[in-house]
């Protein structure tokens, strides 16, 4: 059985690919748990040079936000259309990323409809987990979660990637959300 095959890769693709490696070669994982994961997603990367993007099928790195009100005592979370349920926001990098970090801002902006949120540059969390994406194939999405403070007083507005869009208090999260999505917002909160 051969290795799928990569998609094409441009320089831009090679900028975004090399911020990955270096942001999470150099991330400080909380606990053996994530380090494992960091060096899973470590050793994909090095594997395939098409790792940022979408159509490599194996699966992509994507890039999440566990946006915080300015007091870190709600989190902001969407009703995704495609998943129906409650998630963080994020997505999908695009070619004009040119970090990572940018990639998961870029998402919480566009997602959320705020201006001015604010941006750690150093990831709170990874996960991987398979669904079926844009491709219309089984795949599975590398996602490294980044921690955004919203300004105060800040409210979001639903753009068509929502089903709905609201802050929730971090102590009354929505029915559904399960313990991984629970140590999500855990690990947000406690990176601050």
């Amino acid at each position: 059985m051969s290795a799928p095959p990569l998609a094409p890769v441009t320089e831009a693709d090679r900028t975004l690919h090399a911020d990955v490696t270096a942001v999470l070669a150099a991330w400080p994982a909380p606990n053996p748990g994530q380090a494992a994961v960091r060096e899973a997603f470590l050793g994909f990367l090095a594997a395939r040079p098409d790792a940022t993007r979408r159509q490599c099928a194996p699966g992509h790195i994507t890039a999440s936000a566990v946006v915080l009100s300015a007091d870190r005592r709600q989190v902001l979370l969407t009703l995704h259309p495609r998943i129906g349920r409650w998630v963080q926001l994020g997505g999908h990098c695009e070619r004009t990323d040119r970090t990572l970090a940018g990639a998961a801002l870029r998402e919480a902006t566009e997602e959320s409809g705020i201006d001015g949120l604010l941006i750690d540059p150093v990831p709170v969390h990874l996960d991987v987990h398979p669904l079926t994406c844009s491709l219309g194939l089984p795949t599975r999405h590398f996602d490294v979660r980044f921690r955004i403070i919203a300004p105060a007083g800040a409210r979001p507005v639903i753009s068509h990637e929502s089903d709905d869009l609201r802050f929730w208090p971090v102590d009354d999260l929505p029915p559904g959300f399960d313990r991984a999505d629970r140590e999500l917002i855990a690990a947000a909160l406690g990176s601050s």
